[in-house]
């Protein structure tokens, strides 16, 4: 039997959401849970890669459950609870078809990343949010994200070292907005590359500024990453970025978890 977690966590004292050989992670950390309920080592699949730093309001991942102890679905999220720490919260859990892939059958992922923009420190956003001291034009930066829309080659906003072969996305919505001192890019697509969505808040942020231009955007999307350095880019640090929700292709499978 397959089931499918929905996570929340703050990714701050974590190497990323993947197991890595020198750090502690949020999938070791889940499947540690995992091995207190079922005294047995599940192994999981995650619906994302999230970096170090990095927080998730919606993640999802799936395991197979041993046949016993059988636990009732419903109590599952309280279950695990019991053995996670207090940065990482099981929020649902649903039972989904053995043929069901959490990763590759999803139809859109949802992210937002979160600048606190104002001349003094927040001590509540903390980790949780960039914090920009200059005042941003979100008017300006909503004018860029609307560049990002549709199908690109984004392989400019991709950083280095990644093995991605197609670098082709499809973006359904990308806004900002201003909530008080907060300003916030969400975007949605079909896929992301390895620091694409941070780029692309950085990218913004320099649009803002005045330190690239919107036409120089659009040349970054239509080259394929060929003029990517025509304009600095900044990434956007980790720690403003949320993975907030994603959809699969087969909703039905996914509509009783959240």
């Amino acid at each position: 039997m397959q089931i499918m977690l929905t996570l929340r966590y703050l990714g701050t004292h974590y190497c990323g959401y993947q197991v890595q050989p020198n750090g502690v992670s949020v999938q070791a950390t889940v499947q540690d849970a995992l091995e207190a309920i079922y005294q047995t080592r599940p192994g999981v699949v995650g619906c994302s890669r999230t970096d170090s730093g990095v927080h998730a309001l919606g993640f999802q991942l799936t395991f197979f459950a041993p046949q016993t102890p059988r636990i009732d679905i419903d109590h599952l999220p309280s279950a695990l609870n019991r053995f996670l720490p207090r940065d990482i919260s099981v929020i649902a859990a649903c039972i989904v078809p053995d043929s069901f892939h959490v990763r590759y059958d999803v139809a859109w992922k949802t992210y937002e990343y979160l600048i606190f923009n104002a001349p003094w420190r927040d001590p509540f956003w903390e980790g949780r949010a960039y914090h920009c001291l200059r005042k941003l034009d979100e008017v300006r930066m909503n004018e860029g994200a609307g560049l990002f829309l549709g199908e690109h080659d984004f392989a400019a906003f991709m950083a280095s070292g990644s093995q991605v072969q197609n670098t082709v996305r499809v973006m359904y919505d990308a806004t900002v907005r201003r909530q008080g001192e907060m300003v916030i890019f969400s975007v949605r697509g079909n896929g992301f590359l390895y620091h694409m969505v941070r780029n692309m808040a950085g990218t913004l942020m320099e649009l803002s500024f005045g330190k690239c231009t919107k036409e120089q955007i659009v040349t970054a999307l239509q080259s394929g990453g060929l003029q990517s350095k025509k304009f600095s880019m900044f990434t956007a640090p980790a720690h403003g970025l949320y993975l907030k929700e994603v959809q699969h292709v087969r909703e039905e499978q996914t509509s009783t978890c959240l």
